[in-house]
C-alpha cells in the first residue's frame, strides 16, 4: 500500500481449499450409486453409528441438514406457543429460526467476551417465567461457558441445546463438544468440519426425547418403534429430513479424517494466533482446559490501540495478500424478520396472554454490536504450511507497524 513487495507472495489455492476430496470420497459415493438404492440406505445408518461411537451417545439420528436438526431438536423440547428459548443473535439464522416454527419466541442475549458464545450472566438475566431452553451455539469452533450455562440451566429447570455445527472435534474439560448439554447438532455442510454436501445429526442420551425426533421428521421409522408413536406411520407430523445416503457416504469417508484435519487447522491457526496475540490482536486462544477447533478463524481488533480505523487495516492487509473478510453473520436481532416483525407470522402467539408480543430493537445488545465490529475474518489454513502462516504474521506486522501512515477511509 505504501510501496514495496506484498508480505504474502505464496499461492494460497491449495493451502485454503476446503472441502479435501479424494479417491476415498469418490469410491464411498461410487459404491452407494452401484447400489441403486440412492434414496433409502443403510449407509446413513452406518454413519449414525460412527456419531454415537465417536462421541458415545446412544441416540442418533441424521438429517439433511442442521436447520433439520435443529427443528427436530425444539419439537422434541417440547418448545410451543409463548415458551421463549434464549439463544445469542452473533449466529447463522438456522440456530434461531426453527424456534418460531414451534411457535417459540427467540430471546437474545450478550456475547461473551472470551468464547464469542452465550454470555452466562445476561443468559441469567434473560430468564422469565415463559423460559424453556438455551440454545448454545460453539461458534467459529471455541466451546462456550458450559459449567455456567449449564448451571443456568439446572438452577431453573431449562434444557439445553448445544448447536455445535462448527465445533466438531472440540473439547471442553475433558467432555467432547455436543455430549454436555441435553442433545446436540452438528451440521455436515460443505464448509464444515465434517463436510458433506449437506447434512446433520441430531444426538442425545434421553429415548423419548429420540422418538419424538423421529415422528417429527422421519416417518419412514416410526413402525420400528414399540411406543404409541408408531401409528403416526403414515403421516409423522409432516416433515421429511432424512439424510441422502449419497451425502452421507462423503460424510463418514470425512470423519474418518477429522483427528487429523483438525490439527493441521489448529497447528496453524495456534501459530498465526500466538503472532498476533503479541501484537495486542485477540486471537481466542483456548485456555488449558478446553480444546477448540476452527470452523472459521476470527480475530478481535482494537482500533482505539492503534488509531488505525479496523476497514482501513483490513484495506491494507489486503494490500499485503492477505485474504481477510468481515464477520460472515449479520446480527439477527436487527434482520428485518424480527425488526419489522415478520417473525409473529411464523410464531404462534398464545391466544390466552393479553401481554403484546416481542418487540425487537437493533439498539439492543450494545456489547454484540460493539464486538461484533471489531472482528476480522481470517482463512482457517486448513493445508497451509508454516511459511505461509509466518507470512500471514509479518503482513499484520509490517501493517500495524505503520498504522500512522495509512491511508485512512482507503476503502
Amino acid at each position: 500500500m505504501l510501496g514495496g513487495q506484498p508480505a504474502i507472495s505464496l499461492d494460497q489455492t491449495e493451502a485454503l481449499r476446503w472441502p479435501i476430496l479424494t479417491s476415498e470420497d469418490e469410491e464411498a459415493v461410487l459404491r452407494v450409486l452401484r447400489s441403486g438404492e440412492i434414496s433409502i440406505n443403510d449407509e446413513v445408518s452406518k454413519l449414525e453409528e460412527d456419531y454415537r461411537q465417536w462421541l458415545d451417545l446412544p441416540y442418533a439420528i441424521a438429517h439433511n441438514n442442521g436447520t433439520g436438526g435443529i427443528h427436530g431438536a425444539m419439537h422434541a423440547f417440547d418448545i410451543g406457543p409463548g415458551d421463549e428459548v434464549i439463544v445469542q443473535s452473533a449466529t447463522w439464522w438456522a440456530s434461531v429460526m426453527p424456534i418460531l416454527h414451534q411457535g417459540g419466541i427467540p430471546v437474545f442475549a450478550e456475547l461473551d467476551p472470551d468464547t464469542l458464545g452465550l454470555c452466562p450472566e445476561d443468559v441469567e438475566r434473560k430468564i422469565t417465567d415463559r423460559t424453556k431452553a438455551i440454545v448454545v451455539v460453539h461458534l467459529f469452533g471455541m466451546p462456550s461457558k458450559m459449567d455456567e450455562l449449564m448451571e443456568i440451566a439446572s438452577k431453573y429447570g431449562l434444557l439445553v441445546l448445544e448447536d455445535a455445527s462448527h465445533a466438531h472435534g472440540a473439547t471442553y474439560k475433558g467432555r467432547k463438544i455436543g455430549t454436555i448439554g441435553d442433545a446436540a447438532v452438528f451440521s455436515m455442510q460443505a464448509n464444515k468440519l465434517v463436510p458433506s454436501s449437506e447434512g446433520g445429526m441430531f444426538l442425545c442420551s434421553d429415548e423419548e426425547m429420540y422418538e419424538k425426533v423421529i415422528r417429527y421428521g422421519h416417518y419412514e421409522r416410526l413402525l420400528g418403534l414399540e411406543s404409541l408413536n408408531k401409528y403416526l406411520a403414515a403421516t409423522g407430523l409432516g416433515h421429511k429430513f432424512r439424510m441422502s445416503p449419497l451425502s452421507a457416504a462423503v460424510a463418514r469417508v470425512q470423519l474418518q479424517h477429522l483427528d487429523e484435519r483438525n490439527a493441521k487447522r489448529n497447528h496453524n491457526c495456534i501459530r498465526l494466533g500466538e503472532r498476533l496475540e503479541r501484537l495486542g490482536i485477540k486471537a481466542f486462544l483456548a485456555p488449558d482446559n478446553v480444546e477448540r477447533t476452527y470452523f472459521e478463524y476470527l480475530v478481535h481488533y482494537d482500533e482505539d490501540a492503534t488509531g488505525l480505523p479496523i476497514g482501513d487495516l483490513a484495506v491494507a492487509l489486503r494490500a499485503e495478500g492477505a485474504q481477510i473478510e468481515a464477520p460472515r453473520y449479520p446480527l439477527l436481532h436487527q434482520m428485518p424478520v424480527f425488526t419489522h416483525g415478520f417473525w409473529s407470522m411464523i410464531a404462534r402467539a398464545d391466544e390466552t396472554d393479553d401481554e403484546p408480543l416481542r418487540e425487537y430493537d437493533i439498539d439492543d445488545l450494545p456489547f454484540t454490536v460493539k464486538g461484533n465490529g471489531s472482528l476480522l475474518k481470517l482463512p482457517a489454513f486448513p493445508n497451509a504450511d508454516d511459511e505461509l502462516i509466518d507470512q500471514y504474521a509479518v503482513a499484520f506486522e509490517k501493517v500495524l507497524s505503520h498504522a500512522d501512515e495509512i491511508p485512512r477511509d482507503s476503502e
